[in-house]
């Protein structure tokens, strides 16, 4: 099973001064109803949409957030207790990893029922996160960030 998931994040302001203070990246995570810990958005695709497409959607769908879809960090193989079928009893997935700049976040959105938003800080989320695979995947999100925009805000 293929999917998409993204790093969805934001800037905030470390203090009161906003032409002074620090810029502090936080991502956007959201709950399982399946389980404890927080993940990211994640989905598969349809068949009329490509890959940055489907990370778009699923963002919305899960998450109630739009933005820019920026670079492709890499792809992660994991396992999913929901994807086990007869082509894949071991339940192995693969996934497309995508970070997006959140510039709207939606008062409604499809999954707003059985989803929980929580934006937190880096340090915050990787001891939040529900998959090994997913605190990689933040790490990765982490170096490209601070290799992309040197002065740290795009």
């Amino acid at each position: 099973m293929y999917m998409n998931m993204c790093v969805p994040f934001r800037y905030k302001s470390s203090g009161d001064d906003d032409s002074s203070s620090k810029k502090i990246i936080e991502v956007l995570m959201i709950n399982s109803p399946s389980g404890p810990g927080l993940l990211f958005p994640k989905g598969g695709w349809e068949n009329d949409e490509t890959v940055e497409e489907a990370a778009v959607r699923e963002a919305i769908e899960e998450a109630g957030v739009r933005g820019d879809l920026m670079d492709c960090l890499g792809c992660y193989e994991f396992r999913s207790k929901t994807h086990q079928d007869e082509f894949s009893p071991e339940g192995w997935c693969k996934a497309a990893m995508f970070a997006l700049f959140v510039k709207e976040e939606l008062q409604l959105w499809p999954e707003q029922n059985t989803r929980n938003r929580s934006w937190l800080a880096v340090s915050e989320a990787l001891g939040s996160l529900r998959h090994e695979w997913m605190r990689d995947a933040l790490e990765r999100f982490c170096k490209w960030h601070e290799e992309k925009f040197v002065d740290g805000t795009i």
